[in-house]
């Protein structure tokens, strides 16, 4: 059994994607970012940067005691190691999968999160950044079609692999980037495809009710500003 600790964001629905691809089973545990729920000390014990997922697996490959991975990327790696599955074993085919996730952990995942942060989320306009962002995601969705208008299928070759579930979450969500998906003709193709999976509409399935449409002045505390002297002062709460 695996517990994934989990809220329905780009990076939460990366892991229940996996899971459900994979068929593993796992029992959410809901983390309330909007809440604060990130800083409280039972998750600081397994996932000690503050932010979700994690993931515990009460069975690892070594028999071993239960075992943490925090990292939406390593999480990814670990899940496909654990099944053999979505990470292929020859060399240049692992590889090209392995530069297409760290593309999206490093690239298109914080510059489209920076971006919807000064669009939707900041509280006066600041055009240069959202300017500076904007072109920098547009970039990206042309790096992504130009990708895969060389494969064909998934980004990685033919096959569907962990670098189509780390990235196809936050295409997912490019209206709110003021994305116009038409624009990247490859990319809309592939979106579709990877969208009408049953694992992957189960995934996104997964908690959606805890969603909400606006940020409460709590939720926004919690979210935006931490510093470390901020963190030294959640010390001590629990769940």
């Amino acid at each position: 059994m695996i517990d994934l600790y989990y809220w329905p964001t780009p990076n939460g629905w990366k892991i229940s994607i996996m899971l459900e691809e994979c068929g593993l089973p796992f029992r959410m545990v809901p983390v309330n970012i909007g809440k604060g729920e990130q800083f409280h000390e039972k998750f600081l014990a397994v996932g000690p940067n503050n932010r979700m997922p994690v993931i515990v697996d009460h069975a690892p490959a070594d028999a071993g005691a239960a075992f943490a991975v925090f990292e939406s990327g390593a999480i990814l790696i670990y899940l496909a190691e654990k099944t053999g599955r979505f990470l292929p074993a020859g060399l240049r085919e692992r590889h090209t999968v392995l530069q297409w996730l760290m593309w999206q952990m490093g690239g298109l995942g914080p510059m489209a999160g920076q971006l919807g942060h000064f669009l939707l989320y900041a509280p006066e306009s600041v055009p240069y950044a959202q300017r500076r962002y904007a072109d920098e995601v547009d970039r990206l969705y042309g790096v992504l079609d130009r990708r895969l208008a060389q494969t064909g299928a998934h980004v990685a070759g033919d096959d569907y692999t962990i670098a189509d579930m780390a990235i196809f979450p936050w295409i997912r969500i490019h209206r709110k980037q003021q994305v116009d998906l038409a624009r990247f003709a490859h990319v809309a193709r592939w979106y579709e495809t990877v969208r009408q999976r049953p694992a992957v509409q189960r995934a996104l399935d997964l908690g959606k009710e805890l969603r909400a449409d606006t940020l409460s002045d709590e939720a926004r505390k919690a979210l935006f500003g931490q510093t470390a002297d901020s963190l030294r002062g959640h010390t001590g709460n629990t769940p």
